[in-house]
């Protein structure tokens, strides 16, 4: 028997459940700077900042990055080292990026006003349909559903949905049932309230069932299976690399740095040199012999490693070596890489791999 993903849609209450959602929301609602007003602008940069980023996280970076870039104008003519820069710490580096793509063609094409039309916002580069229905919501108040984790899991519990929330045909049926929800007269709080109702009470573990303003409602908590939803199918195991990167100096205490590629991981950032290295032989060795092979210089890196640091993405594992060494910089001449005294290279974005790298090795050996 096939069972039908929405079929306790049509048993809820909904003006009922409308009415216990926002009005919660409204009492409860968390003081957050990009709620102050309904900017579309800010609204579209808080929601490309929170994307697989914590809010105590987010709240310094998007005060900071408002008060650099205030205006759709400002980023739009801004410099995109500055841009990286301000980003720097945040990760998924390509959303701003994408951001700032997408912000230059709205002051160029739209004059400088965020599009609210659902065919229009999507059209920009990077703004997805959770993006698009968070804007046209929040900012506009178009009865428009913005589907993220977090809606899906209060969602997959009110209406006992039993799809596997990680499938992307899943969202479609999460975005239907939204559609047929939401609070018309207010889009902008239901949607909200969803949000909020995900991050603070309908936790993905030991949801707070007792506090929840729609438990009324919840058929997965009239079932008794709340701590069974959502279903989700575990991503794979990441790939791990061996890295070994040097921290280099010049005779007059420069440190060398170099840009990564404009496309794919890390894309544009700053970093010091590295390369991926075998398990057997010596990874000091290898790193030597690809920096010189690589860009051509003279250098020498001192034996026995420094530090060793561990970054983690959604794919990969970089386990990371780090050696210091020295290098000619007549030899710089011609390369990739470029030597920026330690006080210059507060002005580069690093991933934060290679912040950590610097914060560990390299400004103890300045301080020696």
């Amino acid at each position: 028997m096939i069972v039908e993903p929405l079929q306790h849609l049509q048993t809820i209450n909904r003006e009922e459940f409308q009415k216990d959602l926002v009005s919660w929301f409204t009492r409860e609602q968390r003081d957050l700077p990009w709620r102050k007003d309904q900017d579309p602008y800010k609204v579209w940069v808080s929601e490309i900042m929170l994307q697989q980023t914590r809010v105590d996280t987010v709240i310094p970076y998007f005060n900071r990055f408002i008060e650099k870039f205030p205006t759709i104008e400002a980023l739009a003519t801004a410099d995109e080292e500055d841009v990286m820069k301000a980003w720097e710490g945040l990760g998924y580096y390509s959303r701003v990026r994408n951001l700032q793509s997408a912000v230059k063609e709205v002051h160029e094409k739209y004059e400088g006003i965020v599009p609210d039309t659902p065919k229009e916002i999507s059209s920009l580069k990077g703004v997805g349909p959770y993006t698009a229905g968070a804007i046209l919501s929040i900012a506009y108040s178009k009865p428009e559903p913005a589907v993220d984790g977090n809606v899906m899991r209060v969602f997959s519990r009110i209406l006992s949905i039993w799809l596997d929330i990680a499938k992307p045909s899943s969202r479609k049926v999460f975005e239907e049932a939204v559609r047929a929800l939401i609070y018309h007269e207010n889009p902008s709080f239901f949607n909200q309230a969803l949000m909020e109702l995900g991050a603070l009470i309908c936790t993905p573990t030991s949801p707070s069932c007792l506090l929840c303003p729609v438990r009324e409602h919840c058929q997965a908590f009239h079932e008794g299976v709340q701590a069974e939803l959502p279903v989700k199918s575990k991503k794979k195991s990441a790939r791990k690399l061996n890295m070994a990167a040097a921290v280099l100096f010049t005779e007059d205490d420069r440190v060398v740095i170099h840009k990564r590629p404009n496309k794919g991981l890390l894309a544009n950032l700053w970093e010091f040199p590295n390369f991926e290295v075998g398990n057997s032989g010596s990874g000091r060795n290898q790193l030597l012999d690809q920096i010189v092979e690589e860009y051509e210089v003279d250098l020498s890196i001192k034996a026995g490693v420094v530090t060793k640091i561990q970054h983690i993405f959604s794919h990969i594992v970089w386990d990371i070596e780090v050696y210091v060494g020295s290098i000619e910089s007549t030899t710089l001449d011609g390369s990739d890489l470029i030597a920026v005294t330690p006080e210059e290279l507060e002005r580069f974005a690093f991933p934060v791999s290679h912040q950590k790298i610097w914060k560990e090795t390299g400004k103890q050996m300045v301080q020696k």
